[in-house]
């Protein structure tokens, strides 16, 4: 491969935004993802929810993908009755986004999920959701800070092996880890903060917000991964 790896990374779809004069539906994604990505040596492409028979074309296309945070996954995905305290379904997005997993689990992409991202990863794969936990989110439009641990012999270990203080803001936590993943980073209070793939690919999910703090390591890691074909 020459040149920097091509990293998609999936929107929002929101309507009546607003910019300058124009009220208009809109596919959004905070500018912290792409910057991130920037910053670890890679090119950013926007995936705003689409056709589900449409991801695996669109995942051949990508060198490495990252599903981005966002709102409640819907409850139904993983069995569930809905609690009062998730947030309102987004079913383009829950669907677009679980097909773009199941093509990057399949074609070997490498695959970061960022919040909801490594929620959606692991209902993916048969996982469940904890719907509500508290001292993860400091208050609507603040994110918080809190440590994470690695689990030692695995891939988040090898790139972040100390412990480290991350932002967070989520209300919802994996519950039942889905089949083929393992725990590969703990909050102090027992939540699970990473998980991730152990066989041949370059799969991890991470339950903090990488794209607001200053440490590239885990982006880099992807970009990496997918500038060399998805070994790392």
């Amino acid at each position: 491969m020459t040149g920097r790896p091509l990293i998609g990374v999936s929107t929002y779809l929101e309507s009546g935004v607003r910019w300058g004069v124009w009220e208009w539906p809109a596919a959004l994604l905070h500018a912290g993802y792409p910057r991130l990505i920037q910053r670890a040596g890679g090119l950013a492409a926007m995936l705003p929810p689409d056709a589900p028979e449409h991801a695996a074309a669109a995942v051949a296309r990508l060198d490495g993908l990252v599903i981005a945070g966002g709102p409640d996954v819907d409850p139904a995905r993983y069995g569930a009755q809905r609690d009062p305290r998730t947030g309102p379904p987004a079913p383009e997005r829950d669907a677009w986004e679980l097909a773009l997993i199941d093509a990057a689990l399949a074609s070997g992409v490498p695959l970061l999920g960022i919040c909801r991202g490594m929620q959606l990863l692991n209902v993916a794969v048969g996982g469940t959701l904890v719907q509500h936990l508290d001292g993860h989110a400091e208050r609507p439009g603040v994110f918080g800070s809190h440590v994470v641990e690695p689990v030692a012999g695995t891939l988040y270990a090898s790139v972040v092996p100390e412990v480290v203080e991350v932002p967070t803001h989520h209300h919802q936590a994996v519950g039942r880890v889905g089949a083929g993943l393992v725990v590969s980073a703990y909050a102090e209070d027992g939540v699970v903060e990473a998980v991730e793939s152990p066989g041949e690919g370059w799969v991890l999910g991470v339950q903090w917000h990488p794209e607001m703090g200053e440490d590239v390591r885990v982006m880099r890691a992807l970009v990496a991964a997918a500038g060399s074909g998805g070994a790392f």
